[in-house]
């Protein structure tokens, strides 16, 4: 134990380190995941009202918690590194520990959750791996407890607390910076390089669904399923319920980028032609709100000469056109797109994308009008 409690340390410390550097990367993702979760609790919770109103707390406080999940993973992480108070950072790993098993195990164990969430969208990972992970975590951290005498302090008291002020006040600023000018590692299918018709479609030798079609039929006042080949030879005498079509091998042919339909003026999908067009710049936002219009209203009469500007929306249509048109802007399209899509496209609000064919060439942050209005003007065309 002398000699597997300080591996063990170092194991469980850089695990917590890492996992949460990795979401610091991009907090408001895990603020969308952990809405998920909110979201299904409180439909779940039917005729519940104290447990409806409960999950919309969270629901709407998702970010701040998220921040704060986030910065107390890193700074645990470093405590435990350096054995600063070491029995108070143990209780709390396995406080936090409990905390993420029971969400990766409910993503597991429910069904409804591809990706968990836990390591952000850079390293997706099943709900199946991340809660198996998170009961090796929960098994170590309860050995630490045992052996705690064998975990020893680094530096001095001055120097562990001046590293952790540090960590905590790094680990703020990383996420301050990423949900103001976007994620230092853009790990999303609407990353710079990437075509979004191509990420519209399935990866390359993705299978689909395996559907079997089946037939419901009545006898006796029982009901009895059969396949088109198993039909019995009496089967005139069964009264005929329904037909209806079961998955017997789940596929993996999802598309990175999924429901990007864009509408406009009569429900009319122009995605494919807005995709397709030489140049466009496409202004993701969910709400149209925030303080940004004047920028918006500068940077359209800049460029909207040169290149088609675009408003994608998850809002409607008029409430869109009349925040617009409230601050002087007329003439720039809107188009609504699902929330969902608007969500993964928009980590900041909003957020500037220049594309060329398709291929997204250069995103901004909301924070970056001017810059993007700069580049768009001098950049030439440059897929043929």
């Amino acid at each position: 134990m002398k000699i597997s409690i300080p591996v063990i340390q170092v194991l469980v410390a850089v695990l917590f380190i890492i996992s949460g550097l990795i979401k610091a990367n991009d907090p408001l993702g895990l603020a969308y995941k952990m809405e998920e979760y909110f979201e299904l609790w409180s439909t779940a919770a039917v005729n519940k009202k104290g447990l409806i109103s409960f999950f919309d707390f969270f629901h709407n406080q998702s970010l701040p918690l998220s921040i704060f999940m986030i910065s107390l993973e890193i700074v645990t992480g470093v405590a435990l590194l350096v054995g600063w108070k070491k029995r108070f950072i143990l209780w709390l790993l396995l406080l936090l520990i409990i905390f993420f098993t029971f969400f990766t195990g409910y993503a597991y164990l429910s069904g409804k959750f591809t990706n968990c969430g836990c390591f952000g969208d850079c390293i997706p990972i099943t709900p199946l791996m991340s809660f198996t992970k998170d009961i090796i975590l929960l098994a170590m951290i309860a050995f630490l407890l045992a052996g705690q005498k064998y975990i020893q302090p680094l530096f001095s008291k001055r120097t562990r607390t001046i590293m952790l002020t540090g960590t905590l006040v790094f680990s703020l600023a990383l996420q301050w910076y990423a949900f103001t000018y976007l994620p230092f590692v853009d790990c999303l299918p609407f990353q710079k390089g990437n075509n979004i018709t191509e990420q519209m479609k399935s990866p390359p030798g993705s299978l689909p669904d395996s559907i079997a079609m089946r037939f419901i039929y009545e006898k006796g006042g029982k009901r009895y399923e059969f396949a088109p080949e198993n039909l019995p030879a009496d089967f005139n005498t069964y009264t005929y319920i329904d037909r209806i079509d079961k998955i017997v091998r789940k596929g993996n042919a999802v598309p990175p980028i999924q429901g990007f339909i864009l509408k406009g003026v009569g429900d009319i999908d122009s995605a494919s032609a807005i995709l397709g067009m030489p140049r466009g710049v496409l202004i993701f936002s969910k709400h149209l709100k925030g303080d940004w219009m004047e920028d918006l209203k500068e940077m359209y009469g800049k460029i909207s000469n040169t290149v088609p500007v675009f408003i994608i929306t998850s809002t409607s249509m008029n409430t869109a056109a009349n925040i617009l048109s409230k601050n002087g802007i007329n003439g720039l399209q809107v188009f609504t797109l699902d929330n969902v899509a608007v969500k993964t496209a928009a980590r900041t609000e909003p957020t500037i994308y220049y594309l060329e064919k398709g291929t997204v060439i250069k995103k901004w942050s909301g924070k970056e009008f001017d810059e993007a209005a700069n580049y768009i003007l001098k950049n030439k065309f440059k897929i043929q």
